[in-house]
């Protein structure tokens, strides 16, 4: 406000007469900003809000204690699955951001109760002269359960936030698991068809021999090496087919290229899980991150739509002036209301809050059903690679070996031809191969539903016990929760 010069040089002189007005005006000040900052300047935390509060610090005191990243366990030569998965849970960036996530939501819930900051005013009647001066404060209040109800929306996305942390946990987890059996049975794959290539060797050998005495051509010892030179490059793929796999393996546990690969553990390690369960996927439906997530997005948007009903009921501001050129001074109170008259507003902030509450329910359910369908396929992939197996192990393989023998004697005998030969030893080496396959596929199969699906964390995850996931309040509770 631009003051004139005049009235300028008026108000100061009047200031040199009555020396006792600015201190009045510097009393009241001091009395209105006091009252204005209440004592300790704190809200009052809700239910809701300290039980996330506390969820934060346990889960802090795991993952990140003291603000710091938790110890790492260390990758040498001693390091089993089990450190692997606790490297990667602890270190990889996309968890750590996922929990900053997590702990920045915990954070809203103190800004969604709190009451807005209060105002200092100041009102002047001027018309020659300054005749009033009243400074003041003023504070708007919102419908009493506004708040709370705020803060149970933001308490309820602090939970689905958390779940997915906890996602993202599983899932860094079977980033890890899924690399360190590829390269396990690559390791067994190499081996089979190594030795597939010394029988080869030695097979080329019989028909050296059999070409000297006559009883075979030079035919025979062509195709043998042709089947070498084949295996050869075959061998030359699986072993650089090792360097993606470690870049995987690498990036599971948040190491950067430029960092030494991991130790793979000398021990292998299977995921245990019992799929004869009966109660194994009532427990996917119970536990399982993302229906978790979901379910808190479910109690979000009831909590929202009630906070939408809201609406209809109006908001107050107080506030409080003084006259400090008054003697006595002037005391002045102010009261404001607003008036929630537009009902086409009201309606469609309830039916917005209605259609979204109806999404996320809609949203749970299809996730629901997708979980079934994922268990079921899961469920059969190592239902299938445990008949292979049992196939190959007990029929296909014994057979296809003793064929081979009876093969390579027919052929030093000169009853048997050199491609009725390589047809028995390329049928031993497909069972093996396959074989390996078969249990390479039962490791992952077996993995996924445990980790992604069922949502069962390893033994060293940095997660809040499983009996008492962080807080939802009970009357945002759906009914399919307690049904289940």
């Amino acid at each position: 406000m631009h003051v004139p010069q005049r009235m300028l040089e008026r108000m100061t002189s009047k200031r040199r007469d009555r020396p006792r007005g600015f201190g009045r005006l510097l009393l009241s000040a001091s009395a209105l900003l006091a009252l204005s900052l209440p004592a300790g300047c704190k809200g009052f935390a809700t239910r809701s809000e300290e039980q996330a509060r506390g969820d934060l610090a346990a889960l802090a005191g795991t993952y990140r204690p003291g603000e710091r990243t938790a110890q790492l366990p260390a990758l040498d030569a001693n390091a089993t699955l089990g450190t692997l998965l606790t490297y990667a849970m602890l270190n990889h960036p996309r968890v750590e951001a996922a929990y900053y996530d997590y702990a920045e939501a915990v954070e809203r819930i103190t800004l969604e109760r709190s009451l807005p900051d209060p105002r200092l005013t100041l009102e002047l009647d001027v018309q020659d002269m300054v005749k009033t001066l009243m400074p003041g404060v003023m504070i708007e209040v919102p419908w009493l359960n506004k708040l709370r109800i705020r803060a149970d929306v933001a308490s309820t996305e602090s939970q689905a936030r958390y779940f997915a942390f906890e996602s993202t946990i599983l899932q860094a987890a079977y980033a890890v698991k899924r690399p360190y059996y590829q390269l396990h049975f690559l390791t067994d794959r190499i081996r089979v068809a190594t030795d597939t290539l010394r029988l080869l060797g030695e097979l080329e050998e019989i028909a050296r021999a059999q070409t000297a005495s006559g009883t075979a051509t030079l035919q025979d010892v062509l195709r043998a090496q042709i089947e070498q030179e084949r295996l050869r490059v075959e061998i030359a793929n699986l072993e650089d087919s090792r360097n993606p796999l470690l870049a995987q393996l690498k990036a599971a546990l948040g190491l950067h290229a430029e960092e030494p690969d991991p130790p793979l553990p000398a021990q292998f390690e299977s995921t245990p899980l019992d799929l004869t369960s009966e109660r194994l996927f009532a427990a996917a439906l119970a536990q399982n991150p993302r229906l978790e997530q979901l379910r808190a997005e479910v109690n979000m948007a009831e909590a929202g739509l009630r906070l939408a009903h809201q609406s209809r009921l109006p908001d107050f501001t107080f506030g409080l002036e003084t006259d400090v050129k008054a003697v006595p001074p002037l005391w002045r109170p102010t009261l404001g209301v607003t008036l929630p008259i537009w009902r086409d507003k009201i309606a469609a902030e309830i039916a917005a809050a209605q259609a979204q509450k109806s999404a996320a329910e809609a949203r749970l359910s299809a996730e629901q059903i997708q979980l079934a369908v994922e268990f079921a396929d899961r469920s059969f992939m190592y239902r299938e690679a445990t008949r292979n197996l049992e196939l190959l192990a007990n029929t296909l393989l014994p057979k296809a070996q003793q064929a081979l023998e009876v093969a390579r004697a027919g052929y030093a005998a000169a009853k048997t031809d050199f491609i009725n030969l390589l047809d028995a030893e390329r049928s031993l080496l497909e069972f093996q191969l396959a074989e390996v396959d078969a249990r390479t596929r039962r490791e992952l199969a077996l993995a996924e539903l445990s980790l992604l699906i069922v949502g069962i964390p390893p033994p060293a995850a940095p997660l809040l016990g499983a009996a008492q996931p962080p807080h939802v309040p009970p009357s945002h509770a759906p009914a399919a929760d307690s049904q289940e």
